[in-house]
């Protein structure tokens, strides 16, 4: 089965892609998160191609090289859902099945939401929807867990400190639930080539999120998965999220830490291939 490393524009940006499966298979556009890229899906997407599935996994903005614009306002979330809509439109087979982890399902989320047309089913993996989200804070210990994101919404002194104590980092994420080899691939992926500040960009265009991008409903049919072992993301946003979904809906909950597409690619394969053929018909 081919695998080969391609790329899309938007802008004057380059964006790596890695395309895989059958070429004539349905296809599935898979959207990484952080402190990640498109390595991080490979075990999930490789058991969705011995299925038939063609995935197409790109490392999004601020990961590919040729796509690390500077400051902020780059990394509002209408350029991050434009970067994907631009790839679907590339890849032009139609509407597609959209599976996203962690800030990959919060781009999903946007993207289902804004251009419903262009996605046929959706798959989000731990980050619940904008709404539920931001209405988890004031009704469970999302506040507390989510304080991270403060901190690393201040310029230049999150990175500093990574680099220079990238011990401290690395037990955070082993604290979390990330294996040695994922963690060895943030420093090699990540830090290593110098895309740490503009991955880091995504949590600094927080602040600009606008009122629609956090309350708008998704019409596509959804599954949602929650784990168990997930530290960042309490088990309330996912319950609120059926509230932000209209059109058909299932909430999945599995047994393992935030990092599932790695640890749990086996079971995810089963629940995103299970949406899209019930979508069929």
């Amino acid at each position: 089965m081919s695998t080969q490393l391609t790329t899309f524009t938007r802008a004057g940006l380059e964006f790596d892609v890695v395309d895989s499966g059958p070429p004539d298979g349905p296809v599935v556009v898979a959207l990484h998160g952080f402190p990640q890229t498109a390595t991080s899906l490979q075990p999930l997407t490789a058991l969705l191609n011995a299925r038939g599935y063609r995935t197409i996994a790109p490392n999004q903005r601020g990961y590919s090289p040729g796509a690390r614009p500077s400051g902020r306002l780059a990394y509002r979330v209408p350029e991050l859902v434009d970067d994907v809509v631009a790839l679907i439109e590339d890849i032009d087979r139609g509407p597609v099945h959209l599976v996203g982890h962690d800030w990959g399902a919060m781009v999903a989320w946007s993207v289902a939401a804004a251009r419903p047309e262009l996605v046929r089913t959706l798959v989000t993996v731990s980050v619940p929807h904008p709404g539920a989200f931001a209405r988890s804070m004031i009704s469970s210990d999302q506040l507390l867990r989510s304080s991270y994101m403060a901190l690393f919404q201040l310029p230049v002194l999150p990175e500093r400190l990574i680099r220079a104590r990238p011990g401290v980092f690395d037990q955070i994420l082993a604290t979390s639930g990330m294996s040695a080899d994922a963690i060895d691939r943030v420093h090699t992926e990540i830090i290593d080539t110098g895309a740490l500040t503009t991955a880091l960009n995504w949590y600094r265009a927080l602040a600009l999120i606008t009122p629609r991008a956090v309350t708008a409903r998704v019409t596509v049919p959804v599954t949602h998965v929650w784990s168990t072992g997930d530290a960042a993301l309490t088990r309330r946003g996912a319950e609120l999220t059926r509230g932000f979904v209209t059109g058909d809906y299932r909430f999945a909950v599995l047994d393992g830490s935030h990092w599932l597409p790695e640890e749990c690619p086996e079971e995810l394969a089963d629940l995103i291939a299970d949406r899209i053929e019930s979508s069929r018909g």
